[in-house]
């Protein structure tokens, strides 16, 4: 039951962090996701079946693994975009703050539980519940800013890479091609470098 809710409580976070993405493509001018329907929180439109079900299934199974994965990329049009690349990044950083917001909403609601339980063990139940929904959008947020292709975290570090380091950004573009060997070999071997930081920050934002 705790993998089952760790699950749906991912794919509903990935889905507000994917239409987050295309709210703002949509506020800087590109109509791409709402014409494609994916300005949506039903989760059917955005369902991505090893992402969404598959990844996290398997790392379920894996003593101590951080359930976590992903929703089909909203789509946009960089050429809708006044300044593509500073486009492009504000785009991607929308999903990561869009989970690390709700995050820090939930654990303001996590903190007053205390206050208000007096005991009483659904309160306590819900509380330990909710503390679960923070962790995994504080993993999805964290996770997704790793600068790796395809990942958000990529997207959002080009426009600050300075134009005479050209040669280095053209490498990165061209790494696109080759993101998702990196991002699985990062899933299994990286994921230690940046469990200081969630766990750091679910930390702060629930208050142990």
């Amino acid at each position: 039951m705790s993998t089952l809710f760790a699950i749906i409580v991912l794919v509903f976070s990935a889905v507000i962090h994917e239409v987050s993405h295309g709210f703002v493509a949509e506020k800087l001018g590109d109509p791409t996701a709402r014409l494609q329907g994916r300005l949506t929180l039903n989760p059917l439109k955005h369902l991505d079946p090893f992402g969404s079900v598959i990844l996290p299934l398997l790392l379920s199974l894996l003593p101590g693994g951080i359930i976590f994965g992903w929703a089909k990329p909203v789509p946009y049009n960089p050429f809708n975009l006044k300044n593509p690349e500073k486009g492009a990044a504000l785009i991607a950083l929308a999903g990561p703050v869009s989970n690390l917001f709700i995050a820090a909403v939930l654990s303001a609601v996590y903190r007053l539980i205390p206050f208000l339980s007096y005991g009483n063990q659904t309160l306590l139940i819900a509380g330990e519940l909710i503390s679960a929904i923070v962790l995994i959008n504080i993993v999805l947020g964290i996770f997704n800013l790793v600068p790796i292709p395809p990942l958000d975290g990529a997207k959002v570090i080009l426009p600050l890479i300075p134009d005479r380091a050209r040669n280095f950004k053209r490498f990165f573009y061209e790494q696109n091609q080759y993101g998702w060997i990196f991002l699985i070999v990062f899933i299994f071997v990286g994921l230690p470098l940046i469990s200081p930081v969630i766990f750091g920050l679910y930390h702060l934002f629930i208050g142990v």
